[in-house]
């Protein structure tokens, strides 16, 4: 059992010996390669902006910082960026908008930079000191249903037809958008957790969530999505057209060869109900929890049924708060029924107080697939945050010492004003993911066991030292977590500006093959920021 007390007081000393200190913090958290990044672009004359708004559909409008309704749509979900502004944006309604921003943007020499959703992008590349595409007007979602040829398959009391059709998707889709198919029509296509996240930045990184071992990352579902090329060009990418491209946007992250205007998925039917589970325990029980659900998740890699999510986290502003809301939780689905679940989960039920167990066990249920999408559904982080991610292949499982390393820095977090607080999440990996070969997509992390992410957050009115504080403490969780050296790979959809060797982490053995894909679609770099490829 972990000793808060001890931990507390060893934690006093090394916080309160950095509270004056403000470093990055005096650029809002930005990482130095990041603030610099964005630099200064000419002033673009009013008459080319009013050619510009001239050049778009009657859908489309052209926003700049004088106007109302700019400050909202410039702003990015993650607030620690929200010093980059762009100089202008444009709501794009169809994608001859995208195209015609793309070529005045060339030609008045400003970058262009995409958002989908509301710029969830970690490590802030979806903002630009030039022109913002704002695509969350594009919200067409058509669905295409294939002919009885699809397969039936049974997973317990759950009857999926695999490949039952096809659905578009506008670039403007969230993943809340896409959830109400599978409540109003049975029809599923594996998307992320978060509602608000855009799905266009979700599938280009690879997409992973609750489903991913059962149908694959959302990557893994896409049949053909029609590209804007840095000259204005619109093209299709599939198997057999533009195939190059194709290979390389399933994994190879938003941003880097054309901006895309909408998705065509293969999607999944349901006939049934599945098993949810939601548990959580003080941080007393993190060493057996930890191991047990560790031990879960590598014996269930192959098991494409089984879902799941584990984590340490805590928030709040002084040592008290932060040692009383400490806790360690799971949670996640089943494809089968609650008998299989309660078996699966039986270590697990088996640890904590009496109070524990028994609240454990109550969270168990059968649920509809569409309740279970809404139960597991979050928007988190939240507000200001950074994160650093790694891949846990068989081997790179945490031992105990790592786990309480860890779970004592996490009580040495040194609080924020942000509810969020800080962490780590592991989210299960394998099944239908690990059985398309690494070269296949541009998607190379196709052998781990899980993907980590470590996070901190702060409130937009935390003070500067708070920031710097925040952002030490999360190099030196991290590196508590490895101590030795961090795991090879990297998850590219929780992208770390400080990360050195990202093209590897990122990409692994396909990075040089997104390069040649780089030369041919993108030959200039229009499409540009700090990790591009």
């Amino acid at each position: 059992m972990i000793d808060r007390r001890d931990v507390l007081r060893a934690a006093a000393v090394g916080t309160l010996g950095t509270a004056g200190a403000v470093g990055s913090a005096a650029l809002g958290g930005l990482p130095a390669a990041v603030a610099a990044a964005p630099g200064l672009v000419e002033q673009v004359p009013d008459h080319a902006w009013r050619r510009l708004a001239a050049a778009l559909s009657p859908g489309a409008s052209l926003y700049r910082p004088h106007d109302p309704a700019y400050p909202p749509l410039a702003l990015p979900f993650n607030h620690r960026y929200a010093g980059i502004r762009p100089q202008g944006i444009v709501a794009c309604a169809t994608t001859r908008d995208v195209s015609a921003a793309i070529r005045w943007a060339r030609e008045v020499g400003l970058p262009a930079v995409p958002r989908s959703g509301l710029g969830h992008n970690y490590a802030g590349y979806s903002t630009t000191t030039g022109l913002l595409l704002n695509m969350s007007r594009m919200k067409t979602i058509t669905a295409h249903p294939r002919p009885s040829t699809a397969r039936t398959r049974r997973y317990g009391p759950i009857e999926v037809v695999h490949e039952a059709g096809t659905v578009t998707v506008g670039a403007g889709v969230t993943n809340g958008d896409l959830h109400p198919l599978l409540e109003n029509q049975g029809m599923f296509v594996p998307t992320g957790r978060c509602p608000s996240v855009g799905v266009a930045g979700l599938v280009l990184g690879g997409g992973i969530g609750f489903s991913d071992k059962m149908f694959g990352l959302t990557c893994d579902r896409l049949v053909s999505t029609t590209v804007v090329l840095a000259d204005g060009r619109v093209v299709t990418a599939d198997d057999h057209s533009e195939p190059e491209l194709f290979w390389a946007c399933r994994g190879g992250a938003g941003n880097n060869f054309g901006v895309h205007t909408s998705f065509t998925f293969r999607y999944e039917q349901f006939h049934g109900n599945v098993g949810f589970y939601q548990m959580r325990w003080s941080l007393d029980s993190v060493l057996p929890v930890m191991a047990a659900m560790q031990r879960t998740g590598l014996e269930t890699a192959d098991d494409k049924r089984f879902h799941c999510r584990l984590g340490i986290g805590t928030k709040g502003r002084t040592w008290q708060e932060i040692a009383r809301n400490a806790n360690v939780n799971v949670i996640g689905q089943h494809y089968g029924t609650v008998a299989e679940l309660e078996s699966i989960l039986a270590p697990l039920l088996a640890i904590g107080t009496p109070e524990e167990r028994a609240r454990n066990r109550a969270a168990i249920r059968e649920v509809t697939p569409a309740e279970a999408a809404g139960l597991l559904s979050a928007t988190t982080p939240v507000d200001k945050f950074a994160a650093k991610s790694a891949i846990l292949g068989r081997r790179e499982l945490l031992s105990e010492r790592q786990v309480a390393a860890a779970a004592e820095r996490l009580l040495a977090w040194p609080g924020s004003g942000n509810d969020d607080g800080a962490g780590f999440a592991m989210f299960g990996l394998g099944g239908e993911i690990n059985e398309v070969p690494p070269g296949a997509t541009a998607f190379v992390h196709r052998d781990g066991v899980f993907v980590l992410a470590a996070e901190t957050s702060w409130a937009d009115h935390d003070h500067p030292a708070t920031v710097h504080a925040n952002l030490r403490w999360l190099d030196e969780f991290y590196a508590a977590l490895f101590p030795a050296a961090p795991p090879a790979q990297s998850y590219q959809n929780f992208p770390d500006p400080e990360l050195k060797d990202w093209r590897s982490a990122y990409y692994g053995a396909n990075y040089p093959r997104l390069v040649r894909a780089k030369h041919q679609y993108d030959p200039t770099r229009f499409f540009d920021y700090p990790q591009a490829v």
